[in-house]
């Protein structure tokens, strides 16, 4: 299964307010793997950035400034999203607001199709009452955060990427036999085989040998051996020729 973790930065708390992302960033997971493949661009938001905002994710204006805004990176964003994708978003409402405004604008079509994974929501239903920001989750499964100095898309997706894993139950997925036979079969076009029956085969036991395992059993207080009748009664008998 396809899946892609997805983080923003932005200028403020409201898209409808005027406020633009400054950074976006996807981590692409296979079946809860990350492959390697990432989405990662710093946005020109058009307009001032507040001091508070930079304080959080490190990113100002004259830094910005010479970078693409989020018309001109939106057709990459959806070659790299398809629009078939699941997203994995921590605190999803807020991350979705801004870009559906801000694909509203560029007349493209919204995530609004898309499934959406909030991992926020999973880990209060997981650890009720217990803190549940990316930092705490990060803390919780022992992940380290030594390179998040500020609040970084990127490595922000990255982080969460780890935290979803871990949320999902770890990378120790069920192994499904029948499932990875069929599929197996349906990619190499082969049948199932047809395994022929065969009679068990009997084994003789050697004198020395029987009389090993009386000596070991005396050494077991009521073992289930006792009660049982001689082995050569369960032997069939042998065939003689006419």
């Amino acid at each position: 299964m396809r899946e892609i973790v997805l983080d923003i930065e932005t200028t403020g708390l409201s898209a409808a307010q005027g406020h633009r992302i400054v950074e976006i960033a996807c981590v692409e997971l296979l079946n809860l793997v990350p492959t390697g493949r990432t989405f990662h661009r710093y946005l020109n938001p058009e307009r001032d950035v507040p001091a508070e905002a930079s304080r959080i994710h490190g990113l100002y204006e004259d830094f910005l400034r010479d970078f693409n805004n989020f018309a001109a990176i939106v057709s990459d964003f959806w070659d790299f999203l398809s629009h078939d994708a699941a997203l994995v978003i921590h605190n999803a409402a807020f991350d979705t607001g801004f870009l559906n405004y801000q694909l509203s604008e560029c007349g493209q079509k919204t995530l609004h199709h898309l499934t959406v994974t909030d991992t926020l929501a999973m880990a209060r239903q997981l650890f009720p009452g217990s803190p549940a920001s990316l930092d705490a989750l990060c803390r919780r499964f022992r992940i380290d955060l030594a390179s998040r100095e500020k609040h970084g898309a990127l490595i922000d997706a990255q982080l969460l990427a780890d935290v979803y894993v871990e949320l999902r139950g770890g990378r120790q997925t069920p192994l499904a036999f029948s499932e990875l036979s069929s599929t197996t079969a349906r990619l190499t076009g082969a049948a199932k085989p047809e395994r022929p029956f065969r009679t068990p085969r009997h084994f003789d036991v050697s004198e020395q040998e029987r009389q090993c395992h009386q000596l070991f059993l005396k050494d077991i207080k009521n073992h289930l051996w006792s009660d049982l009748p001689p082995p050569a009664a369960h032997m069939p008998p042998k065939s003689t020729a006419s």
